[in-house]
């Protein structure tokens, strides 16, 4: 157990070492909701590989951060953002994007219009496919 900890801490440390850049990519904000002045946290996009990849690390905010863990939670039009944030040109956003997206539409006609009209590149939509049961 003690080894499985240590791991965690160091892939954490990595993920705090990425922060500045992080911060400077993101310009402070929250790379799917564009907020700003809120709490931002580091979001490995999965699937994760051995080390932390800053372009598969988005930061976002705490409010993302808990819709990410507990997808059966997203709710609303107040995450309608998510229809220019799959336009984005960073992959690991259309990836976050585009699973949340799939996540609304089974409860949201909105979702599922938008969903409609998203074109992701092969590569990315095999990534944001591998991330979904």
């Amino acid at each position: 157990m003690a080894k499985g900890y240590e791991l965690h801490q160091a892939r954490m440390m990595a993920l705090r070492g990425m922060g500045k850049d992080l911060a400077r990519r993101a310009k402070s904000k929250c790379e799917i909701t564009g907020k700003s002045g809120v709490s931002l946290w580091p979001y490995e996009v999965p699937p994760v590989g051995a080390e932390p990849d800053i372009d598969r690390t988005l930061l976002v905010s705490e409010e993302c951060h808990e819709m990410l863990d507990h997808p059966d939670r997203l709710a609303g039009r107040e995450w309608q953002i998510l229809a220019e944030a799959v336009w984005s040109e960073m992959p690991a956003v259309q990836v976050v994007a585009w699973r949340m997206l799939n996540e609304l539409a089974k409860r949201e006609d909105w979702a599922r219009e938008v969903l409609e009209e998203v074109f992701l590149d092969p590569e990315v939509e095999a990534w944001a496919k591998s991330g979904i049961a």
